[in-house]
């Protein structure tokens, strides 16, 4: 077995303190506290995490748009220049290969940035894709580090060490500009459910520009934050998380996200054919639905637990659980069916080793922060 990679903030992070963990062949902090801490402290001040594990991978060239809207489900070719967008790369099944945000950095330049678990994957599939078009594939994976600022306070502390207009920059935008003197593309994205940014810089620049955030943000309660209370804030949001709501077995209309699939788009694209099948199924006989538990007990659902009805039966199973910081009670994902997905449908339950638990079912997101 390979040895784990290392981010360029590695050292820095094992200085802190951190609990250090192998994620997707990437040594990544857990947490430097505890998870609860860092958690609200995104939900009520900033945190700042390193992402740099995710893949980016440029895509260049005439056709470059064109090129992706062949290779991805959505409609990239469409997209303005400066705006980023969630979207998908399917097999030709129809089974989600990895979700994905895409920026258009130019009018003939790209950058997809895939889970770092699939980011091999997405590149390989995306390069085979793109062969018959005017477009160059490139892995960019160690061209970047990737930082994120996080939380109400992420704004008025990135404001402090860059010029860039931050107010005119909008949800799922980026610009290039300049913080604390390192390049960057600034990107109001997250994984959060929190207002915040994403930083893309060359991984020499990585260490000065995480000081200079730890300084800036010092006074607003801003702290270094792990991939654990990460899980527990996108949790909390609602939002997937591949290898638990999104898998190759799952199509985007079985996960309630048919939307980023776009048939009137120009030209045809891998798994059309496969998605429409389920587009229409969906709409006859909608299949297991994704919804929210919450549990009226202390006990945790876990990923695979089965949900259960009033009889025992098995209607569906657990995706993600934790405890939730937030709302102060254990929540869950889960795909359940459709008879049983409807906000407070009676009965249902999670069978956590051997004991059904009593949960009320909920619409997601758990959590939506006011703007």
């Amino acid at each position: 077995m390979s040895e784990s990679r290392r981010t360029a903030l590695d050292a820095l992070h094992r200085a802190l303190g951190a609990t250090m963990t192998d994620f997707a062949g990437w040594q990544m902090p857990l947490r430097y506290t505890s998870e609860r801490e860092e958690h609200q402290a995104v939900r009520t001040r900033a945190g700042l995490f390193d992402l740099s594990h995710m893949g980016e991978i440029t895509v260049t060239g005439p056709q470059a748009g064109e090129a992706l809207d062949h290779a991805l489900v959505g409609h990239l070719s469409a997209l303005a220049v400066g705006r980023a967008r969630y979207t998908m790369i399917c097999a030709p099944d129809g089974g989600i290969l990895d979700d994905l945000i895409v920026y258009r950095l130019a009018e003939r330049e790209y950058m997809i940035v895939a889970n770092a678990a699939n980011a091999q994957v997405v590149l390989d599939a995306v390069t085979e894709r793109a062969a018959g078009f005017e477009a160059s594939v490139r892995d960019d994976r160690d061209a970047y580090a990737l930082l994120a600022v996080q939380g109400p306070q992420a704004p008025a502390i990135l404001a402090s060490l860059t010029d860039a207009d931050l107010d005119g920059l909008k949800y799922y935008a980026g610009l290039p500009g300049t913080v604390a003197g390192v390049s960057a593309l600034i990107a109001r994205t997250g994984y959060t459910g929190e207002d915040g940014f994403e930083l893309f810089v060359a991984p020499g620049d990585a260490v000065r520009l995480w000081e200079a955030l730890t300084a800036a943000g010092a006074g607003a309660g801003l702290v270094p934050c792990g991939l654990s209370c990460r899980d527990t804030l996108r949790l909390e949001a609602g939002m997937p998380l591949y290898g638990h709501e999104l898998t190759a077995g799952v199509t985007p209309f079985d996960a309630g996200l048919g939307r980023v699939v776009k048939f009137d788009k120009p030209g045809d694209f891998v798994g059309r054919e496969a998605l429409a099948v389920a587009a229409e199924k969906a709409a006859a006989t909608p299949p297991r639905t994704l919804v929210g538990l919450v549990a009226e007990g202390r006990r945790v659902p876990r990923a695979g637990y089965p949900v259960t009805d009033a009889s025992g039966a098995v209607i569906g199973e657990v995706t993600s659980g934790a405890p939730s910081p937030t709302l102060g009670v254990p929540i869950a994902m889960a795909y359940v069916d459709a008879a049983h997905a409807g906000p407070g449908s009676p009965g249902v339950a999670v069978d956590i080793r051997g004991s059904r638990e009593p949960h009320t079912v909920v619409a997601l997101p758990f959590y939506k922060r006011t703007r």
